[in-house]
């Protein structure tokens, strides 16, 4: 049984940036789901562990043999799986082995189970290839579980997975989820998928509180933290109820010394006291009311401190809620018609064919399918990219689209800049008021987009899109929670809650889905080969 000890570990880039200071964790034969929203290091954890980093100081013990799977890996589109195997000289004497022409110490080295063992592990992964299959032939998504197999292939005590789940269809999501369903030793996975956390055994959260430890899946993680969004809030309502008894207090304090001082005053007037007892007596006021005011201040600014700390405790916990205006779309009215429509890139190979779909009123429909079965041509298609060959598409209202890319936004702009190029009868107040209902407040809203991260990009294109006076009644989404960390796909869920218009998204995330209350599928197929193939399945 492997195990991985982090020992007083701190990291930091180039540039002087610290990532990690001081860490100590432990790792044991458990499946590990490290979640944390994205830049806190999770990636670089898992490279620090792999040996693909060094650790600024402390130590690093990993005991057994570690397999990684790590995001944006480039492979030769002309390696072989074998090649990605390391295994393609054994496979090659196997071959002589099977036609008869290896000589007898070839022989002696043969691994005859060899092949059986390559099938084994792409069939587990759900890869439907073989040894010779060429990377280049293979989607994103069969790239990324051919990546698996060979982890697999290895046979380690300790598997390392970086969002193992990004740019795989639902086929290959479940067999992702249940490869780790299956798997007895150690793993660390990162990932945003919350279907493939329920699989895991503990959750390890890196966020600006620190490392925190929860024991169970992501069902059980949510319940705790929960319970600590309440722990919170009751911190806040006492810190800020000991502010306010501090201040009470201070104020009465002083309404006490003066009406003393005023009383002496009068006195003193009245020629009851002597001059030098009057000295004396204003010194020891004002050295009273100064050692006062000093511990008061003290105080304050304690309770001012605790009141800080529980506010921000609760900001990083609690969920983003958003609202906006309504679309004030008819529930009757047809928002999207495609009749009988056949298009694609090569005539003799059309993408879609005799496809049909309805959208009416304030749907929420998603487009589901395997990669490679029509889903960027479909969206083309609605948005004018690309043209039908035969049959119609009719959208029948203003609509925006927001790609994986969020193109739709100037990078080199700022996101006020973006709102107010989108909304240019908006004053700066409307603005502000609408991008500070995603989250971006103040300076934030100053960001040049090329700047943010994947979640706060998305965030900030529904924010432009959405935050207007008048929002689109058609919103159309590719893949939105790719490369998305939890917490930006549930504030990208609350925004999408709280808009009232049709929807249209393209995702393999159910969890998503069911997030942003999607009420029917419409599954596309295989590109058909056969006349009577209409590519489409509509799941009501």
């Amino acid at each position: 049984m492997g195990s991985i000890q982090l020992h007083g570990v701190s990291w930091e880039t180039p540039e002087g940036k610290v990532i990690f200071s001081e860490l100590s964790l432990s790792f044991g034969p458990v499946r590990t789901g490290l979640v944390g929203r994205n830049g806190v290091g999770k990636s670089t954890l898992l490279k620090l562990v792999n040996c693909h980093l060094q650790p600024t100081s402390g130590t690093i013990t990993v005991e057994g043999r570690v397999a990684e799977v790590a995001q944006g890996v480039l492979i030769d589109g002309e390696l072989t799986i074998a090649g990605l195997f390391g295994l393609e000289n054994e496979l090659l004497l196997l071959e002589k082995g099977h036609a008869g022409d290896a000589t007898a110490d070839e022989i002696a080295e043969i691994d005859w189970t060899l092949e059986t063992r390559i099938d084994a592990v792409l069939s587990r992964v759900g890869l439907s290839a073989t040894s010779k299959t060429k990377i280049g032939e293979l989607s994103g998504g069969q790239q990324t579980r051919a990546r698996l197999a060979f982890a697999l292939f290895v046979e380690p005590e300790f598997l390392l997975l970086d969002e193992p789940t990004n740019n795989l269809d639902r086929e290959g999501r479940e067999a992702v989820i249940e490869l780790l369903r299956s798997w007895r030793r150690g793993a660390i996975v990162v990932s945003h998928d919350r279907e493939l956390l329920e699989e895991v055994d503990e959750i390890v959260e890196i966020s600006s509180l620190g490392v925190s430890r929860y024991g169970g899946n992501w069902a059980v993680y949510r319940e705790m933290k929960e319970l600590e969004v309440e722990a919170a809030r009751k911190d806040v309502a006492e810190a800020e109820k000991k502010v306010g008894d501090l201040a009470r207090r201070a104020q009465e304090s002083r309404e006490r010394q003066d009406r003393r001082n005023r009383t002496a005053e009068k006195k003193a007037a009245k020629g009851g006291i002597p001059r030098i007892i009057q000295g004396l007596k204003k010194d020891r006021a004002e050295k009273s009311t100064g050692e006062m005011e000093r511990v008061s201040e003290r105080l304050n600014e304690e309770a001012r401190g605790e009141l800080v700390s529980a506010k921000e405790k609760i900001e990083n916990l609690l969920p983003i809620i958003v609202s906006m205006p309504s679309t004030r779309l008819p529930a009757g009215k047809v928002v999207l018609r495609m009749e009988q429509v056949t298009s694609g890139y090569e005539r003799e190979k059309p993408v879609l064919r005799d496809f049909s779909m309805e959208i009416v009123g304030p749907q929420r429909v998603a487009i589901v399918g395997p990669n490679g079965s029509g889903k960027t041509t479909l969206l083309s298609l609605i948005s004018g990219k690309l043209q039908t060959w035969s049959g119609t598409v009719n959208v029948m209202t203003s609509f925006a689209m927001l790609d994986q890319k969020v193109s739709l936004l100037d990078a080199e702009k700022t996101i006020r800049e973006n709102f107010l190029k989108l909304h240019p009868t908006i004053d700066e107040s409307a603005c502000r008021s609408a991008l500070a209902r995603f989250q971006f407040r103040a300076e934030m809203a100053h960001q040049i987009v090329e700047t943010l991260s994947g979640g706060q990009l998305l965030r900030a294109g529904l924010a432009c899109v959405l935050g207007g006076t008048e929002p689109p009644p058609l919103l159309i989404l590719d893949e939105p929670t790719n490369h998305l960390d939890v917490d930006s796909i549930e504030s990208v869920e609350a925004g999408l809650r709280a808009y009232d218009g049709a929807l249209l998204v393209v995702s393999h995330d159910e969890e998503f889905l069911k997030g942003v209350g999607v009420e029917r599928k419409v599954e596309l197929v295989e590109p058909p080969r056969h006349e009577d193939t209409k590519g489409k399945r509509d799941e009501g």
